[in-house]
Formats: structure tokens, C-alpha cells, sequence
């Protein structure tokens, strides 16, 4: 089996489990329902956003799904690349989790309004044959990881905030959005890992008929 073979079956798999968790609470839970996992500190949360990861909102929604598209179709030329390249395994793996992150979310914002009903805090949603809550790329995605490790509030001569109550961590993300952040954690605690055996080959080439 090549590399780039096992590359995609490791994509598969995040968007496997991606999908499969996203499906499940949208058609189990109502919009804004929390379930407690471990005591305070982790709760699984059905919220849906219009952005980016993490419920981010920067850009109008069919820019950002056909950005995704294209992001996740130069990724994956990109992932191909580097299997002809014999890459190292830190490289392949970062660049998959990313790659299957993005298409995980892609998914959602494509799909989901054609096909589900939608999500209130009254009614659960269910799959639909006919016209679903939205157009195609306009879906909202789906997110229910939540992490609220502790609460606090601002000391009184805190500049701006002062008094104000805080919590960490507040947003709320899915499976693909964990995958998109350890793929660049990857990336920047293995970067020397970047450096490609034929790249290094040619560079020492050019430097000894310098000498």
C-alpha cells in the first residue's frame, strides 16, 4: 500500500469520526442542549455556527465554503506531493489531520442545509427528502465540544474589563476543528521535519560546484 494510499485512508478516518458525532447531535440533541461528560469542565454543548472554526466569523459564508474548497483541493495535490517526495511520517500525518479537518467542515456547510431540518432549541432535527433548512453552501456547521476548564472574574482595576466574569475555554468546536489545530501544532513543533531529502540533495549539489 503507498503512502499516499494510507494518507487518505488516515483522512477518512478523522472524517468518519467527524461525521458520525456531527450527525449524532444533530439528530439527538436540540439546539443549546448540554450534556455534562466530566464534572464541569467538559461538556458536550450543540451549538451551530455560520464561520470559521472555533465559531469564528470573519468572511460572508460562500466565500468561506468555496475557500474551503479550493483549500482542501490544493491539500490534498499538496499531500500527494509529498508522498512522491518521501516525506517523513510527522509530515504526512500534520497535513492529513488538516486536510481532513477542512473537508470535515466543507461537508457540513454544503450538505447540511439541503438535508436536515433545522436545529431550534424546541425541536430536534431530522433528515429530510425535501427541502432542507438551506441552500447548497450555506449549511451551518455543527460544533459540540466545550471546554469551560474554569470561571473567573476580573480584579476591579483590571484596565477595561475590570469586574467583568471570564471563562476558559470558551469556544466551542467540533472533531475537525481539533484535527485543523493539531495538524499546525504538528507543523510547528516538527518544521524541521519540512526539510525533503531531494531538496537538501540538490542545495548540497549547488554548494560543493560552488566550491
Amino acid at each position: 500500500m503507498s503512502k499516499f494510499t494510507k494518507a487518505l485512508i488516515f483522512v477518512f478516518i478523522i472524517v468518519f469520526i467527524d461525521q458520525f458525532s456531527k450527525i449524532w447531535i444533530k439528530t439527538n440533541m436540540k439546539l443549546g442542549e448540554s450534556n455534562i461528560v466530566f464534572d464541569s469542565w467538559f461538556k458536550i454543548h450543540f451549538i451551530e455556527n455560520e464561520g470559521m472554526a472555533f465559531g469564528w466569523k470573519f468572511i460572508n459564508k460562500t466565500v468561506l465554503s468555496l475557500f474551503r474548497i479550493v483549500a482542501v483541493g490544493l491539500l490534498g495535490w499538496f499531500l500527494y506531493d509529498l508522498t512522491r517526495k518521501k516525506a517523513k511520517t510527522i509530515v504526512l500525518i500534520s497535513i492529513s489531520m488538516i486536510l481532513a479537518g477542512a473537508f470535515g467542515n466543507i461537508l457540513d456547510s454544503a450538505f447540511y442545509g439541503m438535508f436536515f431540518t433545522e436545529s431550534t432549541p424546541f425541536k430536534i432535527a431530522e433528515f429530510t427528502k425535501t427541502a432542507g433548512y438551506e441552500i447548497f453552501l450555506h449549511g451551518s456547521v455543527v460544533d459540540m465540544l466545550y471546554f469551560p476548564l474554569f470561571s473567573g472574574r476580573y480584579p476591579d482595576w483590571f484596565p477595561f474589563l475590570g469586574g467583568d466574569t471570564f471563562e476558559f475555554f470558551r469556544p466551542v468546536f467540533n472533531i475537525a476543528d481539533s484535527a485543523v489545530t493539531c495538524g499546525v501544532i504538528l507543523i510547528l513543533l516538527f518544521r524541521k521535519a519540512f526539510v525533503f531529502p531531494s531538496i537538501t540533495k540538490n542545495n548540497e549539489q549547488v554548494t560543493m560546484s560552488n566550491k
